[in-house]
């Protein structure tokens, strides 16, 4: 069986860097998803493949191995450096061999199997509202609007140590891998996935189309995926990947099943919407000054998605951009909490201040 794979990771429409980190080297493929913002979630998703690479070029261990190796690594980076403190990733593996992928993961990024027709989640997320769904104190619906849905229970490079999930899966001809960091999944619906995969045959087409669709769903986050094709030795392109047409009535019924879900999905967006925008924050300029916002700097069909809540009459916001040292001020910079919004306030007033002292007097001044 040989394998063909088209990869994408993109920085989305909201933030201001990719944090995620992927790497394509048959036969290992690697999505990382990193944490801690401005602490390191850049380095700390980029340290993790890097720690894969090299260990799958050695050949020595397991793939479960290799994954708790690159934890360390993050983790004694995160030590070794106290502004990385407290940085971690996602990291969803598969190594693909023969007829089978075996995959290794930790966190919230996901591998799902595409086989006629049918999409499966291979992994389960580590996250609080996941355990809450799995012992049933809340459902599905409800864990996709719940406010800590983002909330990590395990994740590379936190601590010392890391379980690792790990499964064999047994591949056949036409079977498609997915891999992909939550950029995907918070934005586009596993119906949309699975539709995206089964019309389009190429796995580089594939894999733009789901970012794509992301994009268009709002981009709130970095958005990775690598799409990985099974197919028999010697065989032409896979023909495309659409079903058998049901009989009407079945058809009916499944129609009518998913315009009850879409109503459903819809509702459920509009709240964790609402939810999710009263959690973000940034820092940009408000009628001169600079301000702290609720929400993202982002204007939808004219309704702008961000409201200012503190403003600064005493730092003025033509100043701050003349420090040239903030050069997204402008655009919105962002923030998981009011605090760090707050923190960056702080550091645009200490700059400012610094700026102002080592000015030289003007010409005649001191006698």
């Amino acid at each position: 069986m040989r394998f063909a794979a088209g990869q994408v990771t993109d920085m989305g429409r909201v933030r201001e860097r990719n944090d995620d980190s992927i790497l394509v080297e048959p036969p290992l493929y690697v999505v990382a998803d990193g944490m801690g913002g401005h602490r390191g979630g850049d380095v700390a998703s980029q340290i993790a493949i890097e720690t894969m690479q090299r260990l799958e070029v050695e050949g020595r261990g397991s793939l479960a191995e290799h994954v708790r190796q690159a934890n360390r690594a993050v983790w004694d980076r995160s030590v070794e450096d106290e502004r990385l403190s407290g940085m971690g990733t996602t990291l969803t593996a598969a190594r693909v061999d023969g007829g089978s992928a075996l995959v290794a993961h930790v966190g919230d990024s996901r591998a799902y199997l595409f086989r006629d027709g049918e999409l499966r989640q291979v992994t389960s997320d580590h996250t609080l509202v996941a355990r809450m769904v799995r012992s049933g104190e809340i459902t599905e619906a409800e864990a996709d609007v719940h406010p800590h849905k983002n909330v990590l229970t395990r994740a590379l490079g936190t601590d010392e140590t890391v379980e690792v999930d790990e499964e064999s899966i047994s591949l056949q001809a036409g079977d498609r891998l997915l891999l992909c960091s939550d950029g995907l999944t918070g934005m586009v619906t596993e119906e949309q996935i699975e539709a995206i995969l089964e019309n389009t045959d190429d796995p580089q087409r594939a894999a733009d189309q789901l970012v794509r669709a992301a994009n268009r769903a709002g981009g709130v986050d970095n958005i990775s995926v690598v799409v990985i094709d099974a197919e028999g030795e010697g065989e032409e392109p896979a023909a495309p990947r659409r079903r058998v047409a049901a009989p009407s009535a079945t058809a009916l019924r499944r129609w009518g099943l998913r315009i009850g879900i879409v109503v459903l999905i819809l509702v459920a967006l509009l709240v964790g919407a609402r939810v999710w925008l009263d959690r973000q924050w940034y820092v940009g300029p408000s009628d001169g000054k600079v301000a702290v916002f609720q929400g993202i700097p982002l204007t939808i069909l004219g309704f702008d998605l961000g409201h200012p809540v503190q403003v600064f009459d005493g730092l003025d916001a033509a100043e701050i951009r003349g420090l040239r040292l903030y050069p997204n001020f402008d655009q919105g910079i962002t923030f998981g909490t009011r605090e760090e919004a707050q923190q960056q306030v702080d550091q645009m007033q200490t700059d400012l201040e610094k700026a102002q002292q080592q000015k030289p007097p003007p010409k005649g001044a001191g006698g």
